[in-house]
């Protein structure tokens, strides 16, 4: 197995881990919602801390429900993948193609034998 091999196994290794490791400790069992975002944390300490107190301004749009909100961040992020691997992938590209730009104008160097 090469070095590379070894190092891919050993991230999705740690990320699988990450992803059971709550699930199977049971981190959150005493919470209502265990694994809520970190703005309803946020909002529930706040309001733990401060009763009364009234937010500066509200959000520009509700969504309707939970699931419509999973959904436009899930959207959010794989957008956010989609421009990246694009910018990315054109920076790979263009180094690549810079690198055969300069082999090809390289004369060839010959031994004088022939």
């Amino acid at each position: 197995m090469s070095r590379n091999a070894k190092i891919n196994t050993l991230l999705l290794l740690v990320v699988a881990a990450l992803a059971v490791l709550p699930l199977v400790l049971g981190l959150g069992d005493h919470k209502e919602e265990p694994f809520a975002g970190a703005d309803a944390e946020a909002e529930t300490a706040i309001t733990e801390i401060a009763p009364d107190y009234e937010p500066w301004f509200s959000p520009l749009y509700e969504p309707p429900s939970g699931e419509v909100e999973s959904a436009l961040f899930s959207l959010q992020a794989a957008l956010g993948a989609g421009v990246l691997a694009y910018y990315f992938g054109l920076r790979r590209g263009r180094r690549q193609g810079e690198a055969r730009a300069v082999t090809a104008k390289e004369p060839l160097v010959t031994t004088g034998d022939e």
